[in-house]
């Protein structure tokens, strides 16, 4: 089903055309978000907004919209994807970083509030090779360098991530909710620093 995705009246239409489609409603994978690097002096408050309103309401209105549905059913388990930049700070970053810090506490919270017969975790993602971050995987000195900055010396792939959420989704992870699982490479700086000066 096409929609976009920014926009979250259409987000949470989904979950009724997944009924639809289906018949039940058992699983909710959220994998929307993002927010362009920028120096802290050319982040607007509107682009802090704007990366909240993509990477945490967005996923809200999904979610909002499927817990009656994944109730009618006894339950289910939500999948929020994040970033490693909710864990681990670098320049540029504050917009992205900040939002997706947001979603991992809201991971938790949620997971609180919608025990025990809905389970909330999230993926702690790295840098993942996608159409999203073609400007690393085109480049082939840039793509070295991030790998070389990478603990486990790869970027990660969509299978790295899909294997993550097919666990979270499964009965192997029944007795986890508001964990941030990690798949990033073992990242404990940014493998992309933005060149960005001093003030």
């Amino acid at each position: 089903m096409v929609a976009d995705l920014s926009d979250t009246a259409q987000a949470a239409r989904l979950s009724g055309a997944a009924r639809g489609a289906f018949g039940r409603l058992d699983v909710v994978v959220n994998n929307v978000g993002g927010a362009i690097p920028r120096p802290f002096l050319d982040t607007t408050a509107e682009a802090l907004e704007e990366a909240f309103r993509f990477n945490v309401s967005t996923a809200h209105a999904l979610i909002t919209a499927a817990i009656p549905l994944m109730l009618d059913n006894g339950g289910g388990s939500v999948i929020n994807i994040s970033s490693v930049m909710a864990l681990i700070s670098g320049r540029g970053f504050l917009s992205y970083g900040t939002a997706k810090g947001a979603l991992a506490r809201y991971t938790e919270l949620a997971a609180q509030d919608l025990a025990p017969r809905i389970r909330v975790n999230a993926i702690a993602a790295g840098t993942i090779a996608t159409a999203a971050t073609e400007v690393i995987t085109a480049d082939a000195g840039l793509r070295s360098r991030v790998q070389a900055a990478t603990p486990l010396r790869r970027l990660g792939t969509v299978d790295d991530v899909a294997a993550a959420v097919l666990y979270l989704a499964s009965p192997a992870s029944a007795y986890l909710t508001g964990t941030v699982l990690e798949v990033h490479g073992g990242l404990q700086a940014p493998n992309t620093q933005q060149p960005l000066p001093d003030l």
